[in-house]
């Protein structure tokens, strides 16, 4: 009697613990997967950040989209590789799923520091993946905002056939600039015209290397897409187009901030994809995963306020492409 009342009594523990515990596995069941990714700035200034909201918005939107959860944090190296290293491992101690580095300096950290855990690397806006020495690792991939130098160049021309001595401004820092600097003077050595370079790395630097290829009489200035002049952009855009010297660069976010022209990708459509590539190595894996994915440019992006300040005609350039036109902002 004594063990049918203790086997009835085991029974009634045994269903009520099932009664439990089924809801909470069927509940851990369908509990939606997570992923977790670091988004990481080479510095801040318009281009970058423009980058970071749009893949930040665009895993928002994945989210909902495949019904799973996605955290992330921005975080900036503001320009210093200790910084860098420091975010990128410490993304790494955190587990997370991928890594997003926006710019040369933010990838090549990245990839260092996820090379024993091989977490996915999908960097952004990389001009030069293969001279960055980004290809060939099976973890890291990304987008590639490479420039069409000679189209800006052309661009040059078109809106003045009498150039004659043109300013590169650029920093030796910046493994973007490389290749377009090297293209821009083959272009211009093809051309016979003569160019300046000035070189800085700092918003000081930048300053005085404008304020140089003023004195030196520029009839225009070329910049790639680089970090560092980037930065500085508002602090020598004013002396510039009071001079009457158009600065074309390789970004959007330079007009925004007052250079003149420019032809290249849009950075809100190439945040996007990115975030689209990090979903798919999350979820997918990397095999089958191209070293890098360039983005299309063609549009070209002009400052109004700046080509008024130098009473620049700029008419010409609707025979080249599709023209966007803005005014200067201060993000």
């Amino acid at each position: 009697m004594k063990t049918r009342k203790m086997l009835k009594t085991l029974l009634t523990v045994i269903l009520a613990c099932a009664m439990f515990l089924c809801p909470m596995l069927a509940a851990q069941a369908d509990e939606a997967p997570a992923y977790k990714v670091a988004i990481i700035k080479q510095l801040d200034h318009a281009s970058l950040d423009e980058i970071a909201k749009a893949v930040a918005a665009r895993l928002d939107e994945i989210a909902a989209e495949k019904g799973v959860t996605i955290t992330y944090e921005i975080t900036s190296g503001q320009g210093d590789q200790s910084v860098l290293k420091q975010l990128a491992d410490q993304a790494i101690a955190d587990g997370v799923n991928a890594i997003i580095p926006i710019a040369t300096t933010a990838a090549q950290v990245a990839a260092l520091s996820a090379e024993d855990t091989q977490t996915p690397v999908v960097y952004a806006a990389i001009s030069d993946p293969a001279a960055a020495k980004l290809t060939g690792i099976d973890y890291v991939t990304g987008t590639s905002d490479a420039l069409n130098t000679a189209f800006i160049l052309d661009m040059m021309l078109a809106q003045n056939p009498d150039v004659k001595k043109v300013g590169l401004l650029y920093s030796l820092s910046e493994p973007n600039s490389a290749t377009p600097i090297a293209d821009a003077k083959a272009y211009l050595d093809d051309k016979g015209i003569e160019y300046v370079e000035q070189t800085a790395n700092t918003n000081d630097e930048v300053v005085a290397a404008a304020a140089a290829l003023t004195a030196a009489k520029v009839d225009a200035i070329f910049t790639p897409t680089d970090n560092v002049i980037m930065a500085a952009e508002l602090a020598i855009y004013e002396d510039l187009a009071a001079a009457g010297i158009p600065h074309y660069t390789g970004a959007d976010s330079f007009v925004r901030n007052g250079a003149f022209a420019t032809c290249g990708v849009n950075y809100t459509d190439l945040g996007k994809r990115t975030a689209d590539l990090a979903y798919e190595a999350i979820t997918e894996g990397m095999d089958g995963m191209d070293d890098s994915y360039l983005m299309d440019g063609g549009i070209i992006t002009v400052n109004t306020e700046t080509a008024a300040a130098m009473n620049a005609d700029y008419s010409m350039f609707a025979d080249m492409g599709e023209i966007v036109e803005v005014t200067t902002t201060k993000d």
